[in-house]
Formats: structure tokens, sequence, C-alpha cells
């Protein structure tokens, strides 16, 4: 088995010759780099070693509590005496103040070392972000401490039994209760929706006010958070842990609600504009746990190629695997893709840093869940393939990273609904601004021929009565324009080789989705 190892130095290169973030005013790269390192030895001496042990032994029931994985609590304590939760928490609520590019090195490298505690852990940011945004004063000061600390981890309580991504259907009821509300209903899919890590959980509640018929306009926000004042447990029961394919040591939780105390967060009827909030931050969070799974699955693979004997040479000596065609093809494909999908992910994250520039981050945001959740999925499945029948074995886990990475492509929002929002939303109306300031990135970044390719399939599909029929294609296409603005950003680095040969087997795309979308 291939030991966790951090890719430190791509994550700075890419950074800074990728997503430029070395413009931004407040860059400190020098510190940028001590924090990833020191992460990253974290990870791969105390997180990274739990991972197999924790997929094999899984979250257990007992009663109405989660009990997590053996060594998971002192893990996590480990984690939080760090000060790893309140890494970009505000200095004035007990943070550190750091923004958003650290958290995306460190995210993606708790990912690789063990995606099923990082789901656990990583919404905390996220409901921070919207306590900042949408909660009282009161709300700041009595909750994101608290936060920051790690005595509470957090939950996001969207889904429910018949509604899915539609969350117009949702039925869970808030109603007023003396100076606060009552919830009542059922949420599923809850990552950490109860665990022994953290003394309380903070759970943020997405639940109806308006009338049945009020759809989404309707849905309001509420903090219900697992513990009350009094030290009693809130009215809320884990009914059931989810047996999944993967993230054994993640409790994906069946929740009911009965009358369970909760304040409100922001306005009544705005939840769903506070919800997005915590989304789309979790959204990228998604595509870096895609490049991570991808950088994994290379790594492993192209550790055990490097040393399997199979074959001989032309001089009749024996070589290793990754001297054939067919392997090196894989393991260069699977190189180029992690490396493409953390270029997507870090120029949105450092053009959300800038702040200057919403419009392109709306359009970028959808490309980077796809693009890089499918590249997880790819890659996973390529390293099985160079690994041959020990690749379907457990013994080096590249299995576990094809079952892991399996569901980025379905949470946060299932890929194909991405691809709609392309296609559809962000073409037209108000929205279609951002297609515009994507287009003007890639006039100033691309060849002349390849933004031709996407601006006739823009053309097309804006005055289509059929957008949606066309919405994969379109998606690939604006991966494919995006991969070619990004690409010329990797001079110097020692896989540009690797992602040239990638592009070049891919040149076709940008003809043929053009052509396919336009109807010729």
């Amino acid at each position: 088995m291939k030991p966790f190892a951090a890719p430190v130095d791509d994550i700075l290169f890419t950074l800074e010759k990728v997503g430029r973030a070395d413009a931004l005013p407040d860059w400190d790269g020098d510190l940028i780099r001590e924090i990833t390192q020191h992460f990253a030895s974290f990870a791969e001496s105390e997180i990274a070693p739990l991972d197999e042990a924790g997929d094999r032994q899984g979250c257990r029931l007992q009663g109405c509590r989660v009990a997590m994985p053996d060594g998971f609590g002192e893990l996590y304590q480990s984690y939080a005496e760090q000060g790893w939760p309140s890494l970009t928490v505000p200095e004035e609520y007990g943070g550190q103040g750091m923004g958003g590019i650290a958290l995306a090195c460190t995210s993606e490298v708790f990912s690789g070392a063990n995606h099923s505690l990082q789901m656990v852990t990583g919404l905390v940011p996220g409901a921070v972000r919207v306590l900042l945004e949408y909660g009282s004063e009161d709300q700041k000061t009595a909750y994101i401490p608290k936060l920051a600390s790690g005595d509470w981890l957090s939950t996001m309580c969207l889904t429910e039994p018949g509604a899915g991504s539609d969350l117009s259907r949702v039925r869970t009821r808030a109603v007023r209760d003396g100076d606060g509300w009552a919830i009542s209903g059922e949420k599923i899919f809850i990552s950490g929706g109860d665990q022994d890590l953290s003394e309380g959980i903070f759970h943020l509640v997405l639940a109806r006010t308006g009338d049945a018929d009020s759809g989404v306009k309707g849905l309001s926000l509420f903090a219900c958070l697992s513990d009350l004042p009094d030290g009693s447990r809130n009215a809320i029961t884990v009914t059931r842990i989810e047996e999944k394919m993967g993230l054994h040591a993640s409790p994906t939780c069946q929740m009911a609600f009965d009358g369970a105390r909760a304040e409100l967060i922001g306005a009544e009827g705005a939840g769903l504009k506070a919800m997005f909030t915590m989304m789309n931050h979790a959204r990228i969070d998604v595509a870096l746990q895609g490049v991570a799974h991808a950088t994994r699955a290379h790594d492993i693979a192209a550790a055990y190629c490097a040393e399997r004997q199979q074959g001989r040479g032309p001089d009749g000596a024996p070589v290793t695997l990754d001297v054939h065609p067919d392997v090196r093809n894989m393991l260069d494909e699977m190189r180029a893709l992690s490396l493409l999908g953390r270029a997507i992910c870090h120029l949105a994250v450092v053009e959300l840093e800038k702040g200057d520039d919403p419009a392109l981050v709306d359009f970028l945001t959808p490309i980077a869940k796809h693009f890089c959740t499918e590249a997880a999925s790819r890659a996973a499945d390529l390293g099985i393939q160079c690994l041959g029948g020990y690749g379907y074995l457990q013994e080096y886990r590249i299995e576990q990273v094809w079952r892991d990475a399996r569901i980025c492509r379905i949470y946060e929002g299932a890929n194909g609904i991405h691809a709609l929002t392309l296609a559809t939303r962000m073409l037209r109306g108000p929205a279609a601004v951002a297609a515009d300031r994507f287009q003007a990135f890639a006039a100033e970044n691309a060849a002349p021929g390849d933004l031709s390719h996407w601006t006739r399939a823009r053309d097309a599909l804006a005055d289509s009565d059929a957008p949606a029929e066309q919405a994969a294609d379109f998606m690939a296409l604006s991966e494919w324009l995006l991969l070619r603005c990004l690409a010329p950003r990797f001079a110097g680095h020692g896989a540009q080789a690797q992602i040239a040969r990638y592009l070049d087997r891919t040149a076709y795309i940008g003809a043929l989705m053009a052509a396919r979308i336009a109807g010729e």
C-alpha cells in the first residue's frame, strides 16, 4: 500500500502560476506554504492512518446516538487543539482570520487523507459564513466561537424523502413557539447528523414557514442545536445510519425533528438564499474532494506501476508496467486530470477571494464541481485498470478511492443539474452576465478559434426552445474551453507534457460539441 503523501508542491504551483493568487493584495506565499506543509504533516502522520480502519469499521448507531470508529475521537481532539477549525474564522470570534486560499489547501489535503472525517468537519466554514452574513449579532457572538474552538460541528439539513433536489417540496415545518420556533419533520442524507466527536452539533435546517403551496419562497433557515441551554438533548433523533458504498466512517443520517427548539437565521421566507451561502462553499469543497481522489488514485497507481515488472523490453530485459504505452497513457491522463481539476478550483477560489467578479465565479463553480468530480471517478477507474487484478482487491486501497469518490458526482447538486444550470439559467436573463464574464475571460486567455466554438454554441442555445437537451454537450464544451485557457499557465511544471498530451487527445471536443449543439 502506498502511504498518503500530500501534494504540497503541486498545490502551491497551481495557486500561484495558474490561479494567480500571487496577484492578491494580501498574498503571502511563504505563509500559505507553511500552513499547507504543517497540515500536510499532520494529515500524513495522524489523519491518513485511520482512513482504512475507519472504512472497515464504519459508524454504529448505539441507542439514538452515533459512535464514530475507534481513534476518531482522539484524532478530532488533536485537530481541534491545533486550531484547524478556526482557520478562516474572523479573529473577533476566536479565529485566525485566514482566507479561502488557506482553506482550499488544507481541505484538499484533508480529503485525500481521510475523506470521511473531512466530511464530518468540513461544513463548519460554511456555517460560519452563513452566520456572518445572515445571523444577528447575538447569534454570531453565541455560536461562532463554539464552531471556531471545535466544541461544535455543523450539519446542513436540506434533503427530505420525496424532495431530493427539488427544495420546493420541502415539508419539514417550523412554527412559532414562544420567543423561538419549533421544527417538526424528517431529513435524510445528513452528513455528520450525529457523532460523538464534538460536544455539540449546530444544525442548519431548512424548514417551511409559509403555507404548503408557497414553494421555495415559503422556506426559512434555522439554527437548531443538538443540546438545549439546560443541557438536555433537543428533540432530534437519528432514526438510522445509511449503509453506503463508501465513506463508511462518515455517518450519513436520517433524522426526525419532533418539535425541536430552533432560532430563525435571517429573514423569514429567505431561507434558500441564506442556505446557498453554505451550498456554494460546499460545491467548491466537493470539487476539491474530486481533485484529492484523482491525485490519490494517480499516486497509488504510479507507485505500483513503477515497481511491478511485466514483460520485457527490446533488449530482452524485464521492464516495469509504466514502460508499456497503454499503462503510460492511463497514468498520464490521471495526472493531467488531477492537475487540471486543481487549476479550475484554484482559479475559482482566487476569483472568489478577489471579490470583484462574482459573475465569473458563478459560472466557474458548476464547471469546477462537474469536471473535478467526473475526473475523480475516471482517475480511480483508470487506477484500478493500471493495477489489474490487484486494483480490484482491497490490498492497495484504490478500490476505496473509487467507492469514496463516486458520491462526489451526486451530492451538492447532481452533475446533470450543474450542466443544466449552465445551459439554461446562465445563458438567459439577468444571470447571463455570468456567461458574459466567462466569455470575456476566455477572450483574454484562449485561442480565437477555440472561443469561436463556444460562442457559436452559446448563441444556438440562447435561441433554442429545448436547451436542456444539449446541457451535457455545453458543459463538456465549457470545460474544454476553460482547460485550453489554463493549460499554458503550466509552463515549467514537470507534468506539462502530460497535460499537453491530454489536451491533444481531447482536441476534437470543441468542434464536435459546437456542431452538435448548433444542429450541424
